[in-house]
């Protein structure tokens, strides 16, 4: 998105912004002319007694009902078509990029970025129905003015000397209304962010006697949040306590004209109703442009919020450590190979290398279940044929539990650490990529059934794929084809798992 974040939402929808503009338009000058039809029945049917003058006007007051009711009912529902269109947009946009770029929540919480990614967006789209009533609005006090112009210049005038100054005063209210919604939101935003964070951590909190302080952590955050809610709520009721006066002083100050121009005999009967009635109806559009007013503000403020995570730029990717010793690991298509190494850094490196290539899936060892079931968090795209199968022959490998319809609870916390890898191990398996990186994937699981799970992946993934083990376990590496042992040192040494028990390093590395 651009500096100008609501424009980028109009650009996106022009034809949408063009119709609700124009239908909302036609909807505000029938509007303005109900009171001179009412106007001109008054004066020139009812007046005169003619009954079909009277049948005539009556039609053509319905026949301006039924425009009116069209245009605005149309208007709503193209603008409301588009709004949706864009709020999926823009929270899709913001998912991929927390997905895909690690930099955007580098000064964020995730709370934050939830935020965001909810009500900012929702925010930001309800900018298209903002611009369409405010131009409307404008637009229906353009043709009343006409109107009393054309009725008595004085009269549309002062209307088009007041209205506009009433308006120009509403949007200098709107920078500071804006800055408030800003500060609104993005307390609201934090204390969302440390709320998940406790719930997060509720059990160690728990475990450490955190819990008083966490609350009081909390309660700080929660009485930010009020007080910026409140501040903007005081703003906003300005806003509309200016707006509500002015325009009460205005209809008042015109029905007040308009009587003592029917005693000049300036104004007839049909006149003075139509002038009275515009008036009210001057009440509508401009309750509707202040309106319009403070909510942009609102949607500017969010529309930044939401560029603030689209603008991040894609971060270079990090120079690996030990490359060379990363440049020692080579798979062979088929094999299962191992690599050993005490060396965090090098372990990630050698991770990232390896998940470079096409056709490649990497699982770490921490599992997050993602779904109301079992089977949404194992669902892993658009099934192929035969995936059915694979997923229970994977579910059996990796010693998992099967049971599909289990409901989850958040990230899968009604499931053991040691079942959530093994789904997760499962999920990856069933995926059957041409290379499978797995990192650490038997952490959570006793001695039996982790050579239960080394002998199922071994089955299944057999001449099947490269299987890579990023792993310290003995009894996972005992079923690799070959090992890779790197150190930090930069040395590296290739055999079996049995032959490389005999060097120091590796034995230090894999005896538990």
């Amino acid at each position: 998105m651009s500096s100008r974040p609501v424009v980028d939402v109009l650009r996106r929808h022009p034809r949408a912004a063009a119709i609700g503009c124009g239908s909302s338009m036609l909807h505000q000058t029938c509007e303005a002319l109900v009171p001179v039809a009412i106007g001109a029945v008054v004066d020139g049917a009812v007046r005169t007694g003619d009954t079909r003058s009277i049948v005539v006007s009556l039609a053509a007051v319905l026949a301006l009902f039924a425009v009116l009711t069209s245009a605005g009912t149309f208007a709503f529902w193209t603008i409301d078509r588009a709004e949706f269109a864009e709020a999926h947009f823009l929270r899709t946009a913001v998912a991929r990029a927390v997905l895909r770029e690690p930099a955007v929540l580098r000064e964020r919480q995730v709370g934050e970025a939830l935020s965001i990614a909810t009500s900012d967006t929702r925010h930001a789209a309800e900018s298209l129905a903002l611009v369409s009533w405010g131009t409307a609005g404008c637009f229906g006090m353009l043709v009343s003015a006409v109107v009393l112009l054309r009725i008595d210049l004085a009269l549309g005038l002062g209307l088009l000397v007041c209205v506009p100054v009433l308006v120009l005063g509403l949007q200098a209210l709107a920078p500071r209304l804006e800055k408030q919604m800003h500060t609104r939101q993005r307390s609201a935003g934090l204390a969302a962010a440390v709320a998940a964070d406790l719930l997060n951590g509720l059990r160690p909190l728990r475990g450490f006697g955190g819990v008083p302080e966490a609350v009081r952590r909390y309660h700080l955050a929660s009485r930010t949040s009020r007080d910026a809610a409140v501040q903007a709520a005081t703003g906003t009721s300005i806003v509309v306590g200016v707006s509500t006066l002015a325009t009460g002083a205005v209809l008042v100050a015109t029905a007040a004209v308009a009587g003592t121009f029917v005693q000049q005999g300036r104004l007839d009967v049909g006149e003075f109703v139509t002038v009275v009635g515009m008036a009210s109806f001057l009440a509508d559009p401009v309750r509707n442009v202040s309106s319009c007013v403070q909510q942009l503000a609102v949607s500017r403020a969010s529309a930044r919020r939401v560029a603030s995570i689209l603008e991040v730029p894609a971060s270079a990717p990090e120079p690996p450590t030990a490359t060379a010793t990363v440049r020692d690991v080579r798979t062979v298509p088929g094999e299962v190979l191992g690599v050993v190494t005490t060396d965090t850094a090098t372990a990630d490196a050698v991770t990232a290398a390896l998940a470079a290539g096409a056709g490649t899936l990497v699982e770490p060892a921490q599992t997050h279940l993602l779904g109301d079931t079992l089977a949404d968090a194992l669902d892993s795209g658009p099934a192929p044929a035969g995936r059915g199968v694979a997923l229970a022959l994977a579910l059996e490998a990796a010693a998992a539990p099967d049971d599909l319809d289990t409901r989850l609870t958040d990230g899968g916390g009604n499931y053991s650490g040691g079942q959530r890898q093994r789904i997760g191990l499962a999920r990856a398996l069933a995926a059957d990529r041409e290379v499978l990186v797995l990192r650490d994937p038997t952490t959570a699981l006793d001695a039996v059934t982790e050579d239960r799970v080394a002998a199922g992946i071994r089955r299944l993934r057999a001449g099947t794929g490269t299987t890579v083990f990023v792993t310290t376990s003995p009894l996972l590496l005992a079923r690799c084809d070959r090992v890779v042992l790197l150190t930090g040192d930069g040395r590296h040494r290739t055999g079996s798992h049995a032959e490389l028990l005999s060097d120091p390093d590796y034995a230090s590395a894999v005896t538990r």
